[in-house]
């Protein structure tokens, strides 16, 4: 069997060598001497068989591929030649097996080979007969002529399952021949003796391994074409067997002889048992009956070949859960084909209800999308065409310009992956725009007709954003990617949404919440915490409270690890309300300062004391405008972590005490000049510095401050200690000795009570009235 190693291999390592061997000559002086590359047809054949492959179900994809071509071919020749097709009409593909033969056959009624064909085709290794026939046709009108072969090789998968191959061909210009080998050096060609059973097309039986048991089960196989080959353009169907339970017709001869030898042999009392068992038996017998007939296993149609405007939205419901396996309806969806530098076509859809281990498995989890060539499957696990926030995506990505393995398998690395990747995160993105607008282009539409909008969602409240929804259950995907996708954070910042001051039980944009500033508003302002009901009570919104501006309540753990990475949006700051420096922009600078000035020379004494007092628990005390009700509160650094992150940060699983002292942030104590326990305060330590009552309030004023401010107290024996004190003082308790044990009184003898013996004869001699 003489066979040839890939074409383009072999050109570039015979250009190569030629080079090589020409310098060299030139050099030497010598006259070049060219050789051919041979190849060892039985190493070369056990290299494709066992190396190539991944998985040995592959085979049925690769020969179901192969029908289809021919199919494709077949009708594309038609186009010319309306004759091609009158000796057989129907173009599809059927699979069928045998249990006791262990066979495995799949026909198609496409263009067939000749001999020269099975020849060339079949026995030349990387011989690409769809190659050909499209170079043949280029010189036609083939551009829409679209064939899956590109290598050569996928019949070669056959011998992955089955010993022995044996191809039965028939094409319209030639005799129906037979084409036979299992895989050795040699094959066999000859003349069918059957003749023409085939009318056109070819038919490949498998004579399968003993290991290869499981491709006779019919599921099995059901399973593998719905896989790989659901949304092959022809029909594709599988022989398979259906048992039914039906009902038995007695015979009446036989019944009549039946009764008559039992009446002969059994008594009456025999015969009236009978004529019981008789009434019993008035219902219809039954049987279990197999029924052998083709059933068509890919009803499902390729919605994204098609125009978006000629699938209506009930295809895409249908398509999307006959792809995802899932019940509920997506959420949204989009549809487009991508031109330019990589083509493609592809449906994108968001679930309607989250998977089950969506963040137990994020770093391992890769988006659920399908990628085919020409409707065949090649693979659906993706690691690197979408990044991991858009792990909860489903849908299809259908390309003929993939730069896919010989195995078609896999995705060789490629500048074509990042094209597109690029563009398929831009459509996801522009969808999930698109669907946080609708909320917002329903209530245009419904101010200018009161009339419901056709697109709206029926099983969706009128008053329900679908935006919402979708965030409530990715929305920290999002956020991820904020994190993560630093090219698209402007596109990500406008999907974060939030609760606020403001919002009640709704969400606020950061679109929205520009637009809702103040004119002299100049910052975004935000707070974060463990829960809405925590933060909402956070003396830090006491001055936003009275100056009527709203913030943004960050409660989710990840919200404040994301928002580290969106420095600004609209040309506005984002800026927390529990960090130091924190501005309105309201005040009146001159004033501003000069009460500032006033108030620190005041409170000079009373901030000197206290840090002087605290030592290292902060690294300043001062006055602020920060606050309206509250004595006191805690500030951090700019750049420092908050109360908040600190507790995220104890909270995992691997935090280490050391690393967390290293984390901690520089705490700043502001203190509120207009607060009357400051200012009692300050009148204490300008009389007694040195007392301990005074020393334990100050204490206690920055315990209480540290826990309102959301971090923990410093010392917790140290604060316990201090707070008795005080309850002491203000109880006037003179001593903290122990008062003596309560005595318990003695308890009383119990009396012993005098029982009358009753004699029981006397009992029974007693008459009725003496009793």
């Amino acid at each position: 069997m003489k066979l040839s190693i890939l074409k383009l291999v072999a050109l570039v390592f015979g250009a190569v060598a030629s080079l090589g061997t020409v310098a060299y000559a030139e050099d030497a002086g010598a006259a070049p001497e060219t050789f051919e590359f041979q190849a060892e047809v039985n190493r070369l054949m056990d290299i494709i068989i066992n190396s190539l492959y991944k998985n040995k179900e592959i085979f049925l994809r690769e020969v179901i591929s192969n029908g289809s071509d021919a199919l494709d071919k077949i009708r594309f020749l038609a186009v010319s030649d309306a004759a091609a097709l009158d000796t057989k009409k129907e173009l599809e593909i059927r699979i069928s097996f045998d249990k006791d033969a262990r066979t495995l056959t799949i026909q198609d009624s496409g263009v067939g080979m000749t001999k020269a064909d099975l020849v060339a085709n079949l026995g030349t290794v990387a011989k690409s007969g769809t190659t050909n026939f499209v170079e043949a046709m280029s010189g036609d009108a083939s551009g829409d002529l679209s064939l899956i072969g590109q290598f050569g090789v996928g019949f070669y998968s056959v011998y992955l399952v089955a010993d022995r191959v044996r191809v039965r061909s028939k094409h319209n210009d030639d005799d129906q021949h037979v084409w036979e080998s299992a895989a050795d050096s040699s094959f066999t060609v000859w003349q069918d003796p059957l003749g023409d059973t085939l009318g056109r097309g070819t038919e490949i039986k498998l004579f399968l391994k003993e290991d290869a048991g499981e491709f006779l089960d019919q599921d099995r196989l059901e399973e593998l074409v719905l896989r790989y080959s659901e949304f092959i353009t022809f029909p594709i169907y599988l022989y398979k067997s259906k048992t039914e339970t039906v009902e038995v017709d007695d015979d009446e001869d036989e019944d009549e002889e039946d009764l008559d030898e039992e009446e002969e042999e059994e008594s009456e009392e025999d015969l009236e048992d009978d004529e019981y068992e008789e009434e019993e038996d008035d219902e219809p017998r039954t049987t279990t009956v197999t029924n052998w007939d083709w059933h068509q296993v890919n009803s499902e149609s390729a919605i994204w070949s098609r125009d978006a405007s000629d699938v209506d939205d009930e295809e895409y419901r249908s398509f999307y859960k006959t792809l995802s396996k899932d019940t509920a309806d997506p959420t949204t969806w989009i549809h487009f084909k991508a031109e330019g530098e990589v083509e493609f076509k592809s449906i994108l859809f968001v679930p309607g209800q989250v998977p089950f281990d969506m963040y137990d498995s994020y770093h391992t989890k890769s988006a659920q999308l399908r990628l085919y060539v020409r409707k065949v499957l090649i693979t659906d696990e993706f690691e690197d065409l979408v990044p991991r926030y858009l792990n909860f995506l489903r849908g299809v990505v259908d390309s003929d310009d993939l730069p896919l393995n010989v195995s078609r398998e896999t995705l060789q690395q490629h500048k074509v992956l990042k094209v597109m990747g690029k563009k398929l995160v831009r459509k996801a993105l522009e969808m999930l725009r698109k669907l946080s607008q609708l909320k917002e282009k329903g209530d245009d539409d419904e101010d200018e007709d009161d009339e419901e909008s056709e697109d709206a969602d029926e099983s969706e409240d009128d008053d329900e954003d679908p935006y919402i929804g979708f965030w409530s259950k990715f929305g920290k995907n999002i956020k991820l990617g904020i994190i993560e996708d630093s090219a698209n954070r402007s596109k990500l910042t406008k999907l974060l949404r939030y609760k606020s001051n403001k919002s009640g039980e709704g969400y606020v944009s950061l679109e929205e919440y520009v637009e809702n500033m103040k004119d002299w508003q100049k910052a975004i302002y935000y707070i974060a915490g463990e829960s809405v009901a925590a933060v909402e009570e956070s003396p830090f919104l006491e001055k936003c409270k009275a100056k009527d501006l709203e913030v943004l309540y960050l409660v989710d753990p990840i919200d404040e690890y994301a928002i580290q990475h969106v420095t600004e949006f609209d040309g506005k700051k984002l800026q927390s309300v529990t960090k130091e420096g924190l501005k309105f922009g309201d005040e009146n600078e001159d004033v501003e300062k000069k009460r500032m000035q006033l108030y620190k020379e005041t409170f000079k004494p009373l901030t000197d004391y206290l840090k002087a007092l605290y030592g290292d628990a902060v690294v300043k005390v001062s006055v602020s405008r920060r606050v309206e009700t509250t004595p006191t509160v805690i500030v951090t650094s700019q750049y420092g972590n908050s109360a908040n992150m600190e507790r995220i940060m104890r909270a995992q699983a691997f935090s280490e005490k050391q690393a967390m002292g290293q984390m901690s942030s520089q705490k700043t104590m502001e203190i509120n000049p207009r607060h009357p326990i400051i200012a009692k305060l300050k009148e204490l330590v300008a009389a007694e510095k040195d007392d301990e009552y005074t020393s334990d309030l100050s204490w206690l004023l920055l315990d209480n401050a540290l826990m309102q401010s959301g971090f923990e107290a410093s010392d917790v024996a140290a604060f316990s200690e201090r707070a008795l004190r005080i309850l002491k003082s203000g109880l006037s308790v003179e001593s903290m000795d122990l008062l003596p044990e309560i005595e318990v009184p003695d308890e009383p003898e119990e009396e012993e009570e005098e029982e009358d013996a009753v004699d029981l004869d006397d009992f029974e001699d007693a008459g009725e009235g003496e009793l």
